[in-house]
């Protein structure tokens, strides 16, 4: 497929981290990838599923994988917002205040249970989300790069638990859901603690600088048409008609799945960008920003229903001017 050594290169890589992931995460290939995707797309990814499947593993498991600075938040009602960005502390020495950076200041932040923070706490997450900045007494400190904001929650347990803001969805490239694993693949995740394959001995596949470089490699390489953009403004903007729907989806959407479009097609070893990479990458980054109106939920109807609907609707482009 690839006529370049560099990107013979790039997918080998992927490939290799890929391997090296999927060691705790049996089973789960395709997930393993859409996350890898995420992160090679410099997004942030929601992991949303019922305890015990592996959420925090998979997460964890990037993080080892690619060496790279990796904090924990658990996320709990009492959370302050400068328990996740920091705090400015008086030194009685100098007489003046040093800022003091939060666990946000890290290459990947595995934020547990997200939805069990209160609102003002969640709402610390937006600048650094979307600008890869915290500001503190009118000063901007700059987190380091790339910068990741890998989430969990469980959807079922709604006790002590708040909704995610639209604003803060938007922010997320990805949801994803692990699901259960197939009866074989459970059997190997009782052998791995005999193994030692777990998230604690899993060894480094590849540097934060080598990451880095895949990342502005998919960026300098990966040529997308206009008509593949038009494609998928057409799907974004489909959505947005639809009665059902309260609210579509957003123009951070739509760059959003341009973005994963683009890694997916890197990741298959092409320059450019096709019809399928946007289909392939259309559910887990537009279903979660599709918010449906109550008579609509009420009869059953989904995201992922409406997002299926715009890409049934939508005509796929047959050319591709490269």
């Amino acid at each position: 497929m690839s006529f370049s050594p560099e990107m013979d290169g790039f997918v080998e890589r992927v490939d290799r981290l890929v391997a090296n992931v999927a060691r705790v995460m049996h089973g789960k290939d395709q997930v393993v990838r859409s996350a890898i995707a995420c992160v090679l797309a410099e997004g942030h990814l929601l992991i949303e599923d019922v305890p015990g499947v592996g959420k925090t593993s998979l997460a964890r498991a990037i993080a080892a994988s690619t060496a790279l600075t990796w904090n924990r938040i658990q996320f709990t009602p009492d959370l302050l917002p400068t328990d996740v960005t920091g705090v400015s502390v008086f030194d009685q020495a100098t007489t003046t205040f040093s800022f003091r950076p939060g666990p946000v200041f890290a290459n990947i932040v595995l934020g547990d249970e997200i939805n069990r923070a209160s609102p003002k706490t969640q709402s610390a997450l937006l600048e650094v989300m979307q600008e890869q900045t915290v500001t503190t007494d009118a000063t901007v400190y700059r987190v380091p790069r790339p910068f990741v904001v890998v989430a969990t929650q469980n959807p079922i347990d709604l006790e002590g638990t708040y909704v995610l803001p639209e604003a803060q969805l938007d922010r997320f490239m990805m949801r994803l859901r692990v699901g259960y694993p197939g009866p074989e693949a459970e059997a190997q995740v009782l052998r791995t603690e005999k193994d030692e394959a777990t998230v604690a001995h899993l060894p480094p596949v590849m540097t934060g600088e080598e990451l880095v470089d895949m990342i502005d490699f998919v960026k300098r390489a990966v040529e997308i048409a206009p008509v593949i953009e038009n494609y998928i403004v057409a799907v974004c903007s489909y959505t947005r008609t639809l009665p059902e729907v309260r609210l579509g989806v957003s123009p951070r959407g739509s760059l959003a799945l341009l973005r994963a479009a683009r890694v997916t097609a890197a990741c298959g070893g092409r320059s450019y960008v096709t019809p399928d990479d946007v289909k392939a990458m259309a559910h887990p980054t537009l279903a979660h920003r599709v918010m449906l109106r109550p008579d609509a939920e009420i009869q059953g109807r989904t995201a992922e229903d409406v997002v299926a609907r715009a890409l049934q609707a939508v005509p796929v482009p047959r050319t591709l001017v490269r």
